[in-house]
């Protein structure tokens, strides 16, 4: 598993799907069981007994520690053995690793590396998230039979909207609009601007203005693999790079945070953002996710 960076923040799970409860997960590779503290306090141990290997999602939870199915070894939150059921002396090898968790924006999120060196603020920031104006829909999750990086490629590509998506994210200029790419430290960005082309099918009906826009395709990847896309529409001759906000100005964003479960499989994580219409529930059971 050397191809994968540990030493990053990944998604493991809806918060939600989390409770008092053994949930096992794999992430790069590692058997992991997930459960909650009887406080909610999450935590992420290996799914392994040090004894025999049995998975400890095989046996139960004690108060806040997991009992092993096997011969009952019981281990805290940070992976100490703290009970040996058939002996007086708790062995010394008896213990399993534990991975620093976090709750936020309805996502559950992993250290897989270093706990030393995770730091919260490390977890991508969802802007506006707080915003009351803007609406953010709950996250969902897929499980996708192939390596991460196949789905970092789509999630980098505005051109194949073209011909993928003809009838929702697909319009005028999608197919011959030349794209700018550009990279840094922390990923790489694929943009452009199309302007004064009518909106497609998907946002004609979400934008609030008549008439031809100028429409902006951001794709981005940051290191792992975490990718965002943003659609930005202004009526005609109002976008481009020096465009001033304004209440006719729709905005969209789609987070896509990709988890590699193994090299052959993948979790995706997304949740969408708009800043638009906070308390309509139609828009947002309608909304999928595009740029």
């Amino acid at each position: 598993m050397s191809n994968f960076l540990n030493n990053a923040w990944y998604v493991v799970a809806l918060s939600p799907d989390v409770e008092h409860t053994l949930k096992p997960v794999r992430v790069l590779g590692e058997a992991i069981v997930l459960y909650r503290k009887q406080d909610g306090t999450p935590v992420a141990l290996e799914d392994a007994c040090p004894h025999r290997k049995l998975p400890l999602s095989m046996g139960r939870i004690k108060n806040d520690a997991v009992e092993c199915g096997y011969h009952g070894l019981t281990f805290d939150c940070s992976g100490k053995c703290i009970d040996a059921a058939t002996q007086e002396r708790i062995p010394p090898f008896a213990k399993v690793r534990s991975y620093p968790v976090r709750d936020r924006y309805g996502l559950l999120w992993i250290w897989m590396g270093d706990p030393q060196r995770a730091a919260t603020q490390d977890i991508y920031e969802i802007e506006h998230h707080d915003n009351p104006a803007w609406n953010l829909t709950g996250g969902d999750s897929l499980l996708c039979k192939c390596n991460y990086l196949w789905l970092v490629d789509n999630l980098l590509d505005p051109s194949h909207v073209a011909w993928v998506h003809r009838t929702s994210f697909g319009g005028a200029g999608t197919d011959d609009t030349p794209l700018q790419v550009a990279d840094d430290a922390h990923g790489v960005v694929c943009s452009r601007w199309i302007n004064g082309q009518p909106p497609p099918p998907f946002y004609a009906p979400l934008v609030k203005f008549k008439g031809l826009a100028d429409r902006y395709q951001h794709y981005e990847v940051r290191f792992p693999s975490q990718a965002i896309n943003k659609g930005i529409y202004a009526p005609a001759g109002n976008g481009g790079p020096g465009m001033v906000e304004g209440a006719d100005i729709y905005r969209m964003v789609s987070y896509n945070f990709l988890t590699p479960v193994d090299e052959d499989s993948t979790l995706y994580f997304w949740l969408q953002h708009r800043n638009t219409d906070p308390h309509d529930a139609d828009i947002t059971r309608g909304a999928a996710v595009g740029a």
